[in-house]
């Protein structure tokens, strides 16, 4: 019939509360100007993720650009679980955890919410992620977002360090064009050959916040 939307699905385990995200929403406080700055297209020889060196208040890797196109749904190579263990800094609460074995340095899953500026972030948010730290503009996926969102921190869950990493990328969103937005990938494969791995099916994906990289907030 007219007018009917076919209802969209969900990850499992989903809380029924929050909006399910497959794409970016951008706050009323996002002018032009600042939208314009997260776009560019395919031909432009300026598509690369802007160039900074990783510090502890700006962890971010940044890497050539990647076409990768928006999901069209829940994503296949994670699942949403509850943490059961006692001894896990996030027990009761939910992680991410690898669907199927993911290669070193291979795209998991992009990181989405609100895309909002200085004046409308919300001093209360955990999930407030930094997407631009010249211009103020962050993607907070408190209230909205996807799997990403439940992300957790490698302190206390895994002795070896993160097997993941956010990493700036540009997606193909259609009609030529591409948007700024953050990924999670595999972490690569680095020195003594730690990494090499990848992460195994069943494994929890697990990042390092950073000082700062969440503005100061868990």
């Amino acid at each position: 019939t007219s007018g009917f939307k076919p209802q969209q699905k969900l990850p499992k385990n989903w809380p029924p509360n929050l909006t399910y995200l497959t794409s970016p929403i951008y706050s009323a406080s996002i002018t032009p100007e600042l939208r314009a700055s997260l776009t560019t297209t395919t031909t432009s020889p300026s598509a690369s993720p802007p160039s900074s060196n990783p510090t502890p208040t700006n962890p971010i890797t940044t890497h050539p650009p990647s076409p990768f196109r928006l999901p069209a749904g829940p994503s296949p190579h994670v699942r949403i679980a509850p943490i059961t263990t006692p001894a896990h800094p996030a027990h009761a609460q939910h992680g991410l955890f690898a669907a199927t074995h993911l290669p070193p340095s291979s795209p998991i899953v992009l990181y989405l919410g609100v895309v909002h500026d200085s004046s409308s972030s919300d001093p209360t948010s955990s999930y407030d992620l930094s997407l631009d730290r010249d211009r103020g503009l962050g993607v907070d996926a408190r209230r909205c977002g996807n799997e990403a969102r439940f992300v957790n921190d490698y302190r206390g869950v895994r002795p070896l360090g993160p097997n993941a990493e956010f990493r700036d990328v540009w997606v193909e969103v259609g009609r030529g064009r591409r948007e700024r937005m953050v990924g999670v990938f595999v972490v690569g494969v680095g020195r003594m050959g730690r990494g090499k791995r990848g992460i195994a099916k069943g494994e929890e994906v697990v990042v390092s916040y950073g000082k700062g990289f969440w503005k100061g907030r868990r």
